[in-house]
């Protein structure tokens, strides 16, 4: 499984969010690689799943997998919801 998140402007919300999202799959008891990045590279990526803010909708390229929209970054409550979500699909 391979997870991508995504920060448009670097790679410092994206850096905090992966972090989020290893703590998070350790609880649930799930197994990923996670690598933070950012908008300029997704283009060509092959991922299972992509995370980003809701603020770059209308901005991310067209990928062949999800992608989870957060609302806000730092929420883990939020990110932890959508996580164990996508991972019951």
């Amino acid at each position: 499984m391979k997870i991508y998140t995504v920060c448009g402007m670097g790679f410092g919300t994206s850096l905090m969010v992966k972090m989020t999202i290893d703590d998070i799959l350790k609880e649930i008891g799930e197994v990923a690689n996670v690598e933070a990045i950012d908008m300029g590279s997704v283009k060509g990526l092959s991922a299972d799943l992509f995370v980003t803010s809701n603020d770059m909708k209308g901005a991310f390229p067209s990928v062949d997998a999800p992608v989870i929209y957060l609302n806000n970054m730092v929420d883990k409550a939020e990110i932890k919801e959508k996580i164990t979500y996508f991972f019951k699909m």
